[in-house]
């Protein structure tokens, strides 16, 4: 083949590729995009920033209180900070009031993030059972007003992160999806779950999906919910037709996870396993950011505690239960980090 047919035939197949890219309005997120779901006391500036490095092509900051925000809270202001490097990023808020949420969403959009975002998916009881969050899967009337009203009052994209339903008597999500589309929202991710699951049991894609193949549906559907491998998030785009594969909790303490996704939809082969040596030192890379990003040393360590609890690289290492306590009880980077350099010495690692 000449070189100027195999040319014409690159532009071709980059062109088609292109035609099929995720975008939220004008956001191009490319082919089969990753995004990292904002999780509360994970999604930092710090964390966001390894997902960025290995591959999400979105990232969600934790989510802000509407509330909070509106009496200028520090802690809740410091969550608007937004770094030029992990650009395109989205700003997460709830809470239950249309004027507040409205109120916040101005603010929100003054920190200038790509996508502003509106949580009516948490489940936890500090959130729901107020009212907000998944709460609001309760009173439709008032979560299709806060919608429409948010819409109305800023100039970014405004996207939707919300459950199937509050339990198994009310899954709701795929006429519910239709409505919030009405309310001028450009993408609705869906964790296939009931706020009444909570985070048990298996989270169940079949009406994502189903709200995906919805002749009426034109926005960008993105699935979340127990994507912890690459063969599943291709499963989920293969089977379930989203547009986007939302990575919460199989991230946490594994942000190379975008990378080992992205290779296998590309490649369809696994990546070879990362070296202990090689992992621990993205994990200390996490510990000197999260200190940088807090100023407090103490502080950076005890946020970065849950990431160590779920790092693999210290999974199924025999006899490591004591070793692993020492690791989450340890009050400086000194003492942390030459814990981790002895793990080699005195236990057997992959």
């Amino acid at each position: 083949m000449s070189i100027e047919k195999e040319t014409q035939n690159a532009i071709r197949h980059n062109g088609l590729q292109a035609a099929f890219n995720m975008k939220i309005q004008t956001i191009d997120l490319g082919h089969q995009p990753l995004f990292l779901a904002p999780m509360e006391d994970v999604t930092d500036p710090a964390f966001r920033l390894l997902c960025k490095r290995f591959g999400a092509d979105l990232v969600y900051t934790e989510f802000v209180s509407a509330d909070a925000l509106i009496r200028s809270v520090k802690r809740t202001e410091q969550k608007l900070t937004i770094l030029p490097q992990e650009r395109p990023v989205a700003i997460q808020i709830y809470g239950r009031d249309v004027d507040t949420m409205v109120e916040a969403a101005k603010l929100v959009e003054q920190a200038q993030p790509d996508i502003l975002d509106l949580n009516f998916g948490c489940p936890v009881k500090k959130v729901a059972g107020k009212g907000a969050g998944s709460g609001m899967l309760r009173d439709v009337p008032k979560l299709l007003e806060i919608t429409r009203e948010v819409v109305k009052s800023v100039n970014i994209p405004v996207t939707v992160k919300t459950r199937l339903g509050w339990d198994d008597s009310q899954k709701i999500i795929v006429d519910l999806a239709e409505q919030l589309q009405d309310c001028g929202i450009q993408a609705l991710a869906i964790h296939g779950r009931t706020r009444a699951q909570m985070y048990t049991g298996e989270a169940d894609w079949t009406l994502i999906g189903e709200v995906k193949n919805n002749p009426r549906m034109h926005i960008p559907i993105i699935g979340n919910g127990d994507v912890t491998t690459p063969e599943r998030a291709k499963e989920c785009f293969d089977k379930y037709g989203v547009d986007a594969v939302m990575i919460g909790r199989g991230s946490i303490g594994r942000p190379w996870i975008f990378e080992e996704v992205k290779h296998f939809l590309q490649t369809g082969e696994k990546m070879a396993p990362r070296a202990f040596e090689w992992q621990t030192s993205i994990i200390k890379e996490h510990v000197l950011r999260s200190i940088e990003w807090l100023n407090d040393e103490r502080k950076g360590i005890v946020h970065s505690r849950r990431h160590l609890a779920n790092a693999p690289a210290f999974k199924g290492i025999d006899n490591f239960k004591p070793m692993r306590i020492a690791l989450l009880r340890a009050e400086s980077k000194d003492e942390l980090f030459q814990l981790i350099d002895d793990i080699p010495n005195q236990f057997t690692v992959q």
